[in-house]
């Protein structure tokens, strides 16, 4: 356990933070390793029918994501406050809670799997492959969500370093079974959507075999689990703005999704490249989220607000020094790094993914502030305004998808990100910036 209300921020930031990135480069290299594979041994339409789900799949998960690291922050503020049996009773009702979602989630998405890829537009020779993995995944959806909380109570009481443990070994596995479903079975696309599910469970079970024996504290008794609405309350207020922030972005990229389906597979494949090194780009912002969201729950709990305000501007610091390095690498490296990850050299994916990255990387800084902002906000128990924010860019990309694209074709889907990112950052700087937390107070220790 690790003990954030302690300590210089900036070095706890840092430390915190490392596991989580090592543990997303990790989850990365596995999503790097899934399209390498997916479009060097299946081609490029089934690397086609995969990335025109991702969305969806994002979307669902993400969710229960969301929700999962705002039940944590519940779980920060009771260990920041040193209540050891409110942290235990939060803990209890984060297992039934999450659970519950994960399987209502998990029937509805698969009985409303065919209609909601009809409305994804995705192209028929697609659709059958589309439609084997993304049932998979949805249907694996559980053993995900059980990792996810195991791994954010971890992180609620300061250990970053064990979830990158089982995460590792997760990715690692995802990779060979991928390899394998892939190449010496006839499964196809299914496989490697088996292979993410499989390793995923054995993670799960080996993270909570861990916590229990590590953490005698985190040691629940059938009275942390008698219902208490208050906690449920709580839980479920942060839970859910989380869980809906991530939804509505998910949301958005969907309503992207059903646009870029129909430009055709060099467009798709395109997209789907150029996402995955954005998402490779962006770890370190929402690594800091994550971290940040922590990091204030326990300062918070504890009532140490001078902490917040050196902490937040600190993540944000950071952030920006990787934008820097982020725009010097992707006017001069882009095009090499998506012929590594594409297996292709056809110009039209190549240069459309690679105008995609230089656009959007200018405004990469804007992103780094609503990243840790809007985490922030959690942990300091503001729900409202970053589900504004998220709503706001819903709304922006659903725009775009109904009066931009069809004017300019993709292009208005490569522009309508830097501009909605610039338009949702504001609620986020006015709320915070207000905030008591982040009054200027006595340096802090």
């Amino acid at each position: 356990m690790k003990d954030l209300t302690i300590g210089k921020p900036g070095k706890l930031i840092l430390a915190f933070a490392l596991p989580i990135a090592i543990g997303n480069i990790f989850q990365l290299c596995y999503s790097f390793a899934d399209v390498w594979i997916v479009g060097n041994i299946l081609g490029n339409n089934a690397l086609a029918a995969v990335g025109s789900t991702t969305t969806l799949n994002d979307l669902i998960v993400g969710f229960l994501i969301g929700l999962t690291n705002g039940f944590a922050v519940i779980t920060a503020q009771n260990f920041g406050a040193k209540d050891d049996d409110g942290m235990r009773r939060a803990v209890a009702h984060t297992i039934t809670l999450g659970l519950a979602v994960s399987l209502l989630l998990t029937v509805f998405s698969v009985a409303a799997l065919t209609p909601i890829m009809h409305i994804l537009n995705i192209p028929e020779e697609h659709f059958a492959d589309a439609y084997s993995y993304a049932r998979v995944i949805l249907l694996g959806m559980t053993a995900s969500m059980i990792y996810n909380i195991c791994s954010s109570v971890l992180r609620a009481i300061g250990d970053a370093v064990t979830p990158l443990i089982f995460l590792i070994i997760s990715a690692v596995m995802n990779v060979g079974l991928d390899y394998v479903l892939i190449a010496y079975t006839s499964l196809g696309v299914e496989g490697a959507a088996l292979a993410t599910v499989i390793s995923q469970t054995v993670s799960a079970v080996l993270c909570t075999g861990y916590m229990y024996i590590k953490y005698p504290v985190l040691h629940l008794k059938r009275g942390d689990f008698a219902f208490s609405m208050g906690t449920a309350k709580q839980l479920m207020s942060c839970g859910m703005s989380m869980g809906l922030m991530n939804s509505l972005v998910a949301f958005g990229t969907v309503a992207l999704q059903s646009s870029i389906n129909t430009f055709g597979t060099n467009i798709i494949v395109a997209h789907t490249a150029a996402r995955k090194l954005t998402s490779f780009f962006m770890m370190p912002f929402g690594v800091l989220g994550m971290t940040m969201a922590a990091y204030c729950a326990q300062n918070y709990g504890a009532e140490k607000y001078s902490r917040i305000r050196q902490g937040v501007f600190r993540a944000v610091l950071y952030c920006w020094i990787w934008c820097i390095f982020l725009f010097i690498f992707i006017y001069t490296c882009a095009p090499a790094a998506l012929k590594a990850i594409t297996s292709t050299d056809v110009p039209e994916i190549i240069d459309t993914a690679t105008r995609y990255l230089r656009i959007n990387c200018i405004l990469y800084f804007v992103t780094a502030v609503i990243s840790v902002f809007r985490n922030a906000l959690q942990g300091v128990g503001v729900h409202k305004t970053p589900i504004v924010s998220s709503g706001m860019e819903l709304v922006g990309k659903v725009a775009v998808v109904m009066f931009l694209a069809p004017k300019i074709g993709y292009m208005g889907i490569i522009l309508s990100e830097p501009i909605v990112w610039v338009i949702m950052v504001i609620p986020l700087i006015i709320r915070l910036l207000s905030h008591p937390a982040m009054a200027k107070h006595p340096e802090a220790k």
